[in-house]
């Protein structure tokens, strides 16, 4: 992928993680996997924002166990967009962590939740198959986001009026 920030997929990326930082906000309940389970969602402890170009572009970057990222907050409302955050995903009462980055989608530092052997009498294999589902898990929730996201994306008057909410989110506090 190219490091440019305006290529179509860093934009579509930088929208969709913006969206999700709105999203997880105001409805952080709201998601739903393809198989209709909900699950929870929440952007904390690291973000990055970005905007401008060339001599124009400017970064910030917002870190902290109980930051409320007014900083990235900030940054929003000056026309900046997500290119990097620190999703909390909950469902099932199990929390998975993962950091996604805009300008290729891809998932860095993917935790699970814990897996543990209840005895040494359990099938050899039944660790990784666990581990196996929850993976699954995760990445249908990832689905289930990006799914939301591209159907309100795609319809232009539902997307006029969700960029029009955003606006409002970033500049409410």
């Amino acid at each position: 992928m190219s490091s440019d920030p305006n290529t179509p997929d860093n934009i579509l990326g930088q929208e969709f993680l913006t969206w999700l930082w709105y999203r997880s906000d105001t409805s952080p309940e709201a998601f739903t996997t393809k198989n209709g389970d909900g699950f929870a969602v929440s952007l904390e402890q690291r973000m990055t924002v970005e905007g401008g170009m060339g001599e124009t572009h400017e970064s910030a970057a917002v870190t902290g166990a109980t930051s409320p990222l007014r900083e990235a907050k900030v940054g929003l409302a000056t026309g900046k967009k997500v290119t990097r955050c620190l999703l909390q995903l909950s469902k099932d009462e199990l929390d998975f962590s993962v950091v996604l980055k805009a300008e290729d989608f891809s998932l860095n530092s993917l935790k699970t939740p814990k897996v543990e052997q209840d005895s040494e009498d359990d099938e050899p294999d039944a660790l990784t198959l666990e581990k196996i589902a929850l993976l699954e898990m995760a990445t249908d929730m990832m689905d289930g986001m990006y799914s939301t996201f591209l159907k309100i994306r795609l319809d232009d008057a539902a997307w006029q009026q969700e960029t029009a909410a955003i606006r409002a989110w970033t500049k409410a506090e």
